[in-house]
Parts: C-alpha cells; sequence; structure tokens
C-alpha cells in the first residue's frame, strides 16, 4: 500500500456507501456522542471518589467496594470482541441509545440495591454497555463525519472522557458529599435515559456493516502492519495504566521549594492539570490528526515516556512535575484519537472488526497493569514501576511507528 498523507481507500465495492463526507461538519449527533462518553466513564469512575460511602453503605471492605470498577474492565474484554456477533444486523444508532438504557438500568439498580453482588451484577452490564460503546463509536464517527475528518470526529467521544475524568468524578464527589452516593448513580441513571432518546433523534441511521464472526476479526487482524500496530497500542495502554495507578505514590515523593513533603491540596492541584492538560490535548491533537497520523503517534508514546521519567526522577523540582504531569494528561487523552483514527485509515471496510479490536487491547492493557503494577510496586517501589512504565511506553511507540512502514 503506498502512502500519499491521505486516507488509503479501500476499492469502491468495499466502501459502505454511508461513508460519503458531508458538506457540513455535524456538531450536533458529535455533541449527543460525547455526552454518552462522559456519562458512561463518569459512571464507570464514580466508585472511586465515593469508595469510603460506598463500602459502607454495602457493609463490605474498600478493598470490595473496589472491585466494581474491576468488573467494567472484565465485562468490556469480553463483549469488545463479541459485540458484532451478538447484534450484527441492529442499527448502530439504536445500539448506542442500548447502551445508554443498559448504563441507566446499571446505575439505578446500584442506587437501590440491597447487596453488594447485586450491585457487582449491574457494574458488570455497565462494563458491557461501555465496551459496546466504544466498539461502535469509531463506526458511527465514520458516518457522522466522513472517513476524512474521522480524527476530529473521534476527538469529541474522546473529550467526553477527558471531562468526565476532571468534571463528572468530581462533581459526583459534591453530590455525594451533600446527599448521599446512592443518589449520584440515581441521576446518572435518568440523566442517560434522557440522552438515550437525544440520540435517537440527532443521530442518523447507521445500518450494520460487514461480517460479523470471529473470521471477521481474524482477517483484519492479519492485515499488514494491524497485530503490530495492536501490541504496540496494548504497551502504551499498558504503560500508563501502570504508572498512573500508582500516581499517588509517586507524587507523595515530591517536596516543596522549602523540602517539605506535598500538601495534599498542592497533590489534587497537580492531578487538575493532569486532567486540564487531557482536555487541551483532544482539542489540539483532534484538529491536525488527519493530516499529522504519522508524526503524533509515535510522539504521544514518547511525550508520556518523559512525563513519567521526569515525575519519578526529578522530585526536588516541583515546577519540572507541574509541567510533566500536564504534558502526561495532552498526552495519554489524545492515544484513543490517535489509535482510532489509525485503525480507520488501514481498514476502511472494516471500521467494526477494527474498533472492537482496539477496546479489546485498550483493556487488555489495563488487566495487565492491575496485575503487574501491584506486584512490582510491593517488591520493588514505586520507581520500578515507574521506569517498568516508561519501557513499555518506548516499546510501543517503536511497534506502533514501525505499523505504519509495514503497512506501506
Amino acid at each position: 500500500m503506498t502512502h500519499t498523507g491521505q486516507i488509503p481507500t479501500a476499492p469502491p465495492a468495499t466502501i459502505p456507501h454511508q461513508l460519503a463526507t458531508p458538506r457540513r461538519f455535524p456538531i450536533a449527533p458529535l455533541i449527543a456522542m460525547m455526552l454518552l462518553s462522559f456519562l458512561l466513564v463518569t459512571s464507570e469512575f464514580l466508585p472511586n471518589g465515593v469508595l469510603t460511602e460506598m463500602a459502607h453503605g454495602l457493609g463490605v471492605t474498600a478493598g470490595q467496594a473496589g472491585q466494581t470498577v474491576t468488573i467494567t474492565g472484565f465485562a468490556g474484554l469480553l463483549v469488545a470482541p463479541t459485540i458484532g456477533l451478538m447484534v450484527p444486523r441492529m442499527d448502530r444508532r439504536h445500539l448506542l441509545a442500548w447502551t445508554a438504557v443498559l448504563g441507566a438500568v446499571s446505575n439505578i439498580i446500584v442506587a437501590v440495591a440491597p447487596s453488594f453482588v447485586l450491585v457487582l451484577v449491574a457494574r458488570f452490564l455497565l462494563g458491557a454497555a461501555i465496551s459496546a460503546f466504544w466498539s461502535m463509536s469509531i463506526t458511527v464517527a465514520a458516518h457522522i463525519a466522513g472517513p476524512a475528518r474521522l480524527g476530529r470526529a473521534v476527538m469529541f467521544t474522546t473529550a467526553g472522557m477527558s471531562l468526565a475524568t476532571v468534571a463528572g468524578v468530581p462533581l459526583g464527589v459534591l453530590i455525594a458529599t451533600a446527599l448521599d452516593w446512592r443518589m449520584v448513580f440515581g441521576i446518572s441513571g435518568i440523566a442517560l435515559v434522557l440522552l438515550a432518546g437525544a440520540i435517537l433523534l440527532l443521530l442518523p441511521s447507521v445500518p450494520a456493516s460487514g461480517a460479523h464472526t470471529l473470521g471477521a476479526l481474524w482477517r483484519v487482524l492479519r492485515r499488514p502492519g494491524i497485530a503490530l500496530g495492536l501490541t504496540g497500542h496494548v504497551l502504551v495502554v499498558l504503560g500508563h495504566f501502570v504508572t498512573y495507578t500508582y500516581v499517588r505514590l509517586a507524587l507523595e515523593r515530591v517536596t516543596e521549594a522549602s523540602g517539605e513533603p506535598l500538601a495534599a491540596s498542592t497533590i489534587v492541584i497537580l492531578l487538575a492539570l493532569f486532567g486540564a492538560g487531557g482536555l487541551v490535548g483532544n482539542l489540539v491533537i483532534g484538529v491536525v490528526i488527519d493530516r499529522a497520523l504519522r508524526v503524533i503517534s509515535l510522539l504521544i508514546p514518547l511525550l508520556i515516556a518523559a512525563a513519567v521519567l521526569t515525575i519519578i526522577t526529578a522530585p526536588g523540582a516541583l515546577w519540572a512535575v507541574a509541567v510533566a504531569i500536564t504534558l502526561w494528561g495532552f498526552s495519554f487523552a489524545s492515544w484513543l484519537i490517535v489509535v482510532n483514527t489509525w485503525i480507520g485509515q488501514r481498514v476502511p471496510d472494516g471500521l467494526e472488526q477494527g474498533g472492537s479490536l482496539v477496546v479489546v487491547g485498550f483493556q487488555a492493557g489495563i488487566v495487565v497493569a492491575a496485575g503487574l503494577g501491584g506486584v512490582l510496586s510491593d517488591a520493588l517501589g514505586v520507581a520500578t514501576v515507574y521506569a517498568g512504565g516508561a519501557v513499555a511506553l518506548l516499546v510501543g511507540a517503536i511497534l506502533f511507528g514501525w505499523s505504519h512502514r509495514v503497512a506501506r
């Protein structure tokens, strides 16, 4: 395949008619998708912000309550490669509406559940909804905006994820403090029900496309450069999550100018800088990604590696740590834009299968990071975790960059 700087095209017979680029950029349906991303991701990480209250209300330990986040990731790992098999002919607009409904059902069950087991079941449903949304979001985005502007369209969904980190979870904590932790889930559930209706009204019909079999996934995986790029994708996600999971421990090593350990309020500000960097990164990278994918896909993992190394090697330079964590947020929030644009360019006739493989890779990176990070942190300390994460990011950047050359 030759590389001309433009999006490669499949033979005309393989390109679905719905991928024509519209004359005007469709803001309203993309905002609806952004809000769905915002509410689903906020719901996913709400237990992190209300963990103590949730554990007390359900009569479990904080560690057990934390499994309500873990099980959503496990559900995603199961659903991502199989969602196309389960609903092979469903209009993808209706599928996104159903992910909102499923998320609403999950949150409302959590809001009223009398037992921890029922909460886990509800959270499994949420994980399935989130994974189905991300697997199909690239197909819907391509239909709405056209393949030539896929990166800009994906920017909206990833902006919802960043906004959830910056504002969604903190807002949930404020509501829980003022009212009750169960009310937070109830309000999120009602909002998702309303959004399901908005999606049906604002999004165009998106017919299912392509063959929905495990063999179809395998055929996409066998295309030149796909397996290599997905391996790099897994390593980048692994490198990020294995370090970000322990960012609090890393920041506790940083000192003020006076040599005193950081105050809790300063750590909160640094974490807010991570989220603010993420919002800016979404906007900046989303605007240029369609024209500069190859350069950006190599640069982003390298910037994250540089940031995590700065945080762990310069604990006495607070200003450098502040710059590094902002750059980290800027870079990682852009990674989903990068990898979704990449798979859209490489397999324009297999967007659903490609999107599923991207989500599987994302979830696999998280699962490995969760297991490996804990072992390394307990045995060797947070500095070793960060060094290992940086190595994973560097190798991931090399493999992802190499995938562009293989695909030529």
